[in-house]
């Protein structure tokens, strides 16, 4: 069992410590990589994928990410493909070599999800749905948790502990943004966040630029700061086209920027000692 003590420790001091977890394909998140999670919000369909599959990994990433499951807040958007999106993720990432992170919306979702995926990300909503965090704490695969938009950090780790007190110890917390007062971006990245989780606790942190700007002009700047803060790794979203997707355009990056984000965020990692992957 991972230990939290790290928790009685005092905020100033300068050691922070890091349980790796092991998602496959030779990646550690937690150590001298840092790990890019690029893809589509949606599945859209199979050419859309493959599409962005190519250019991620021509790019150098090895993550591919994207949505089979959409919860997204009107009933009238679109809501995701479901399992054929799951099937298109799986065979485009086979073809090109890269892992999956895709999210399960429901604990009847899991086992397909655990079928399909490499990782298995618990989205903002549904930090806190306690039968889906025991349900992915009893599976051997890597979990990412994303903050609950009007999460305290101390609710965060707490759901952390509930996956890992039924036995998975493979977490990933994800800082996507909290909501705040100032409707200028989508939410506020919490760099605190991402400093003091790694503080007082034993899990890698993913920071998510893109829900946590809303806004694409100031993914790579705040993926930049994200790195500098000590994230462990990113969970950016592109698309071969934003201005046509069919969910979460206006803070997607385009495919055609994938060069730009390693050339600006690349050197920042390099500062920290690590290598974006």
């Amino acid at each position: 069992m991972i230990s939290r003590s790290k928790q009685t420790q005092k905020a100033d001091l300068p050691v922070i410590s890091t349980f790796p977890v092991d998602i496959g394909g030779g990646l550690m998140v937690g150590g001298d990589q840092l790990i890019l999670m690029a893809g589509p919000c949606s599945v859209e369909s199979y050419e859309q994928t493959r599409e962005s599959a190519e250019a991620i990994a021509t790019a150098g990433g090895r993550v591919l990410r994207g949505g089979a499951y959409k919860p997204r807040t009107s009933p009238d958007t679109f809501q995701g493909l479901g399992r054929p999106g799951l099937e298109i993720l799986r065979a485009v990432a086979d073809e090109f070599n890269l892992l999956v992170v895709t999210e399960a919306l429901a604990v009847e979702h899991v086992p397909i999800v655990a079928e399909m995926a490499d990782i298995i990300q618990i989205g903002s909503r549904n930090m806190q749905h306690y039968p889906l965090l025991w349900a992915v704490g009893e599976l051997d695969k890597p979990v990412l948790l994303k903050r609950g938009y009007m999460a305290t950090i101390s609710e965060w780790l707490s759901a952390a502990d509930h996956i890992e007190r039924r036995g998975n110890q493979r977490i990933l917390l994800c800082e996507r943004g909290i909501r705040t007062f100032d409707p200028s971006t989508r939410n506020t990245m919490d760099a605190n966040a991402i400093v003091l989780a790694k503080q007082i606790s034993p899990y890698p942190v993913i920071a998510d630029p893109s829900h946590a700007t809303g806004r694409s002009d100031l993914v790579i700047p705040i993926a930049r700061a994200a790195v500098a803060a000590g994230a462990d790794g990113l969970l950016v979203e592109f698309h071969p086209d934003p201005n046509s997707a069919l969910s979460d355009g206006p803070q997607s990056l385009p495919l055609t920027s994938l060069s730009t984000f390693y050339a600006q965020v690349g050197p920042i990692a390099a500062a920290c000692n690590r290598e974006l992957v």
